[in-house]
């Protein structure tokens, strides 16, 4: 299946991997990568730049595919030394870069000068349009069915992505909802020109999460989330358990985010990651759980959701 991110990202599918946070390391980037797709790695995972120089390095032990690094740019107390994470990108001859959340500003122009290729993920047409104009050579626009941060406008990506691909002059990769070949089948008919999956592969083969996660993801459903943090216009997208819920009581009652910050606290949704235990703190996972019954290897997944999109789009060629 060539498309426009095929040619250009120089992989033979037309499906990427989300950078995220704690789950994108290095054998799940490279299996992606191998696989066909585009592994990216998570840039913040790493603790510090030169942590990064050592995950990009062994990424590239591991595949001679190309792979990518996400930078995400989200408010935070003390920020992390984003001009350094970028510097290590760059020296470490990273040539795709995929940025998230707020505008990169300064990070996307080192980027740009240095030829990277810059994905910009975003949740809106009106961030798509701001994106492009400031030098993103793809857009991945994630819709509310998203895990995550889905933005605060609610509109879901049967609308999103046809309403991207027309404002826009650059490719789209559709993301949000996504897990098999349906989606990249309806992705492909609303003009999108590839696929970006996160929930899908964390309940993979190669993904460091813990076997109960993965089988958490498989046993869930379509209605196996809430949204989080929406009183702070921060909303964010994560499994419904009993710290959720909590967190939703305190908001409620007119809490503030310092009331509720020991209990979505990254740290502890690592925890849930590293251990299995799904109700040790919050954790991110997308409505696409529904649509998820198996963990298989990248190597058999990837080219199983073309394969499958390429039969139903003949099948609705052919009548």
């Amino acid at each position: 299946m060539r498309t426009a991110i095929t040619d250009l990202l120089g992989i033979e599918h037309p499906v990427v991997q989300g950078g995220m946070q704690w789950v994108s390391v290095a054998e799940l980037t490279a299996a992606v990568s191998n696989a066909g797709g585009l592994g990216i790695l998570g840039a913040l995972t790493q603790q510090t730049p030169d942590d990064l120089r050592a995950e990009i390095a062994r990424t590239r032990e591991l595949t001679d595919k190309p792979f990518g690094v996400n930078l995400t740019f989200l408010p935070a107390m003390t920020p992390p030394p984003y001009a350094e994470y970028v510097r290590a990108i760059i020296e470490s001859g990273v040539r795709i870069v995929e940025t998230a959340g707020a505008n990169p500003g300064e990070a996307a122009a080192a980027l740009k000068e240095a030829g990277v290729t810059l994905i910009h993920k975003c949740t809106s047409v009106r961030h798509a349009r701001s994106a492009q104009r400031f030098g993103a050579d793809v857009i991945t626009i994630d819709g509310f069915e998203c895990a995550g941060h889905p933005g605060e406008d609610d509109v879901g990506g049967l609308v999103l992505v046809p309403a991207a691909v027309a404002a826009l002059d650059v490719p789209v990769i559709a993301c949000g909802g996504i897990a098999d070949g349906r989606g990249l089948a309806a992705a492909r008919a609303l003009g999108a020109a590839g696929v970006s999956m996160g929930t899908r592969f964390v309940a993979t083969a190669e993904s460091r999460v813990h076997a109960r996660i993965k089988q958490a993801i498989v046993d869930g459903t379509e209605t196996g989330t809430r949204l989080a943090l929406r009183e702070l216009r921060n909303t964010t997208r994560i499994a419904d358990n009993s710290v959720a819920r909590e967190a939703a009581e305190v908001l409620a009652g007119g809490g503030s985010f310092d009331d509720v910050a020991h209990l979505v606290a990254g740290s502890r949704g690592r925890v849930v990651l590293d251990t299995g235990d799904t109700e040790a703190g919050v954790w991110t996972v997308g409505q696409s759980m529904g649509l998820i019954h198996d963990v298989p290897t990248c190597g058999d997944l990837v080219p199983r959701i073309v394969a499958e999109a390429e039969q139903i789009l003949r099948t609705i060629a052919g009548g």
